[in-house]
């Protein structure tokens, strides 16, 4: 008997007592074998399909609306460049009355006066622009400059 005894005292239960009920009539699924099978329903399946394509469409609409913002970032930039060398062009000094849709030069003299001129840096000659040529510019016809080069 003392054997027996010995046998039962070395025996280790190989069920986790973490994982194991005192009740298992209060579970909500089933613990046995003959219990009611869980098969999961497709309505998580559709949920993340329904995600899934919400996520992709709104993430298009948002590049559309980022393309669209640099567009206009890029287009107002243009406009602040276009208002600042006119400003620069109508503090210089001109000597000639500007045409529309003509080009002209933009230079700075060395005390850092500002003048208008017809005449581009190549043709200046051998003896090269004795200036700094700023800007390439057309005038256009509400009387901004556009750059045409700088």
């Amino acid at each position: 008997m003392s054997s027996k005894t010995t046998n039962e005292n070395n025996f280790i239960n190989p069920i986790d007592k973490d994982n194991v009920t005192e009740t298992p009539n209060t579970l909500a699924y089933p613990h046995h074998r003959g219990g009611v099978p869980i098969i999961p329903s497709k309505q998580g399946d559709i949920k993340h399909k329904a995600l899934s394509a919400m996520k992709e469409q709104t993430n298009s609409q948002l590049m559309q609306i980022k393309e669209q913002m640099e567009l206009l970032a890029k287009q107002a930039t243009s406009i602040k460049n276009r208002i600042d060398i006119s400003e620069q062009i109508y503090n210089a000094e001109i000597r000639f009355e500007p045409l529309i849709a003509h080009t002209y030069h933009l230079y700075k003299k060395n005390d850092q006066d500002f003048f208008l001129s017809m005449i581009s840096p190549n043709d200046w000659g051998k003896n090269k622009c004795p200036y700094t040529f700023i800007a390439a510019v057309k005038l256009l016809s509400d009387h901004t400059w556009e750059i045409i080069n700088s």
